[in-house]
């Protein structure tokens, strides 16, 4: 008689190093991830947009992709160089209507629920793994780190609705997904304790 086959609980998941985006990998100054851009999207020149974030004080790449996701719809996608470092320390990731006039609430419920599923299944550090957690703004569907501590966050955004005696509904208005390099002390500009 054959030997049962294993069950897919059975088959253990290697741990995921999540080191940055595709090509883009954390620690990558603007010209190798302008490279990695290139590689990954078919994208240079006036498609990849310069920008500042004034309050952290640090640089920005961002691209529109089409379809990251199947069906997904266009996608921002955001690569973010350390306040000192100048160096990669971020990728964001945004859909909603605003980029893609296409992707609407039940595309965004979509999507978040795939990179979910997919998150999960990934190898992330077990003790790191948050999901369903409601915040202010919307839903946490995916938190979790890799040995390194780098971080991947899943935020699906919105609006409630209702309360009181009736259960809150979230009417999502986008969907963020977060790579960063150390998401408990990012390189940004911060003012020292005592010095203001």
């Amino acid at each position: 008689m054959p030997a049962a086959p294993e069950s897919a609980a059975a088959v253990p998941v290697a741990p995921i190093v999540a080191d940055g985006f595709r090509s883009a990998k954390f620690g990558m100054t603007e010209d190798e991830v302008k490279a990695a851009i290139k590689a990954d999207f078919g994208l240079k020149g006036d498609a990849i947009a310069p920008g500042v974030n004034s309050a952290e004080r640090t640089q920005l790449l961002t691209i529109v992709a089409d379809d990251l996701l199947p069906d997904g719809g266009k996608a921002q996608v955001s690569y973010v160089f350390g306040y000192t470092s100048k160096k990669l320390i971020q990728v964001g990731v945004s859909w909603n209507a605003q980029i893609d006039p296409g992707v609407d609430a039940n595309r965004l419920y979509a999507n978040g629920d795939v990179l979910t599923a997919y998150f999960t299944g990934a190898g992330y550090a077990p003790a790191s793994v948050r999901s369903g957690v409601v915040l202010d703004n919307g839903i946490l569907l995916f938190r979790g780190e890799d040995a390194e501590r780098h971080a991947t966050i899943l935020i699906l955004q919105g609006v409630y609705s209702g309360g009181g005696d009736t259960q809150r509904v979230l009417t999502p208005t986008g969907l963020a997904l977060l790579y960063a390099a150390d998401s408990e002390k990012p390189d940004i500009f911060k003012i020292e304790p005592g010095k203001f």
